[in-house]
């Protein structure tokens, strides 16, 4: 097992974290769309984390087999493909039961019903192929697109923090660095902007605190920064490409409710957070 990066190491990870994420950030507050070019700029930015692990490997002679590539026992990642659907099912399941919001939405199944090129299919025809659609070749183009940053939070960070503060700080160390990163284009451009920011940002910080420990614990189970990815793309694809555009608003209330913006999705994650901490004993040793 190499030695853990020391804090200067640390500290370089997230100044060049920042540098590689900076263009992006920018090109998202300019242009007022955090995922323009039609998603480029959030695929820009998701790989900033990535490329700054590399980059601190690559200067401080850190061999990049230390980030945690290697696949490890199936079940680990089965668990992470599973876990994120579960919870997102839960946590829209009670926005529908209170009269918070509606499914399917007609809007997004005409949307959808064009886009799949289904113009005879039943609304419930189409829900069901897009679920299928996103759960298998939309997951491939999702986990391309949340390794870059699992790479650095689940890959490099994660692990440096939690060999020098255990597994509770250095688990919300890491979703306090990964909340902040979020901050320029949640308070200057449009990512979480559903609702006003005084509701919006601690319902982000508190849904990222929650996946920060969640995913720790599985990465420290199954020492394989693979299965943050697929757990990345997985809270993603199901919350931010089914779920919530799929919701029928019931008034100004949906919005508070739903997506990273609203409370159903953070109070579940955080939920199953406490619970996977009160097991925090089963993996507070240190890891490659």
């Amino acid at each position: 097992m190499p030695d853990m990066p020391s804090k200067r190491h640390i500290l370089l990870f997230l100044g060049l974290t920042c540098l590689t994420t900076a263009p992006f950030w920018a090109l998202g507050i300019v242009t007022g769309d955090s995922a323009g070019g039609r998603g480029a700029y959030a695929v820009g930015s998701m790989w900033g984390p990535g490329i700054a692990a590399l980059l601190t490997c690559w200067i401080t002679g850190r061999p990049v087999a230390s980030l945690g590539w290697t696949w490890g026992r199936w079940r680990w990642q089965i668990v992470s493909y599973l876990w994120p659907l579960a919870v997102c099912v839960v946590a829209y399941g009670l926005v529908y039961g209170v009269g918070f919001g509606g499914f399917p939405n007609p809007v997004t199944v005409a949307s959808l019903r064009t886009t799949l090129a289904w113009p005879n299919a039943s609304p419930w025809t189409i829900v069901a192929g897009w679920f299928v659609l996103l759960g298998s070749t939309g997951f491939v183009r999702g986990v391309a697109s949340s390794l870059g940053e699992e790479i650095g939070w689940r890959g490099f960070l994660s692990p440096a923090l939690h060999a020098r503060f255990g597994f509770t700080r250095g688990a919300l160390l890491t979703g306090a660095a990964w909340a902040v990163w979020h901050f320029p284009i949640i308070f200057f451009s449009n990512y979480a902007s559903a609702t006003p920011l005084w509701f919006a940002v601690p319902c982000f910080v508190v849904e990222v605190l929650s996946l920060a420990v969640i995913m720790a614990w599985i990465r420290q189970r199954s020492g394989s920064l693979w299965t943050g990815a697929i757990a990345h793309a997985g809270i993603n694809l199901w919350n931010q490409a089914y779920f919530a555009p799929l919701t029928t608003p019931h008034g100004e209330v949906t919005a508070y409710a739903i997506d990273e913006s609203g409370v159903a999705l953070p109070l579940v994650l955080l939920l199953l957070a406490i619970f996977v901490w009160t097991r925090r004993k089963d993996v507070d040793v240190a890891f490659a």
